[in-house]
């Protein structure tokens, strides 16, 4: 099924750039969001393969990805920024919908929202992001976890993404290479990437 992209222009201000497959008045609606360092366009293949006359699929990009806004002040990416502004996509797309599929720093949001706003969504699944308690308590506890997340550290410095972006990326690229191996990182998936970054 053909991806279609489009511009959900949000009451409070924020424009997400969005993937859609699937008839927009289907019976059964979901919402993917993408981690770090992605974009939407890495749901194309699963909203491909399972939208259609009955399931409406829209994978935003989150504020300050790719096309969507990107505010200047770094206190507009706060959970609860993002999470209003997934809340009035989940009303845009008529409330509540059947299942919000979210992966790593999309799935910190989506754990925000299903505990917040519990009534917009009917079923979750988070893939790579654990419940926000167990992850507080493994990173004040488990120095294991504390390693494993220091790389966090670096991210919220105020000179990352000049960082991240030198010499095409050498920074990010180690995200999918370290992790298993990256068979699936073609040249045309790196240069999707590239054009999101």
């Amino acid at each position: 099924m053909t991806v279609h992209t489009f511009s959900a222009v949000l009451p409070h201000g924020i424009t997400l750039s969005c993937r859609s497959t699937g008839a927009t008045l289907a019976s059964k609606k979901a919402l993917f969001l993408h981690g770090f360092p992605e974009g939407a366009f890495i749901w194309d293949r699963i909203i491909g393969a399972v939208g259609g006359e009955t399931l409406h699929c829209v994978a935003p990009n989150l504020r300050g990805y790719e096309h969507s806004t990107a505010p200047i002040d770094m206190q507009a990416y706060r959970a609860k920024h993002l999470v209003a502004d997934i809340v009035a996509l989940i009303e845009q797309m008529g409330a509540p919908i059947d299942l919000l599929v979210a992966h790593d720093w999309g799935g910190a949001v989506a754990w925000n929202l299903a505990a917040q706003r519990p009534e917009l969504l009917k079923h979750l699944l988070i893939v790579n992001s654990p419940h926000p308690a167990t992850f507080l308590r493994e990173l004040r506890d488990n120095p294991a976890q504390q390693a494993a997340s220091a790389y966090m550290n670096f991210l919220c410095r105020p000179d990352a993404a000049a960082l991240l972006a030198e010499n095409d990326y050498a920074r990010l690229w180690p995200f999918f290479e370290n992790m298993g191996g990256a068979s699936w990182l073609t040249d045309a998936v790196k240069a999707q990437y590239r054009e999101v970054w």
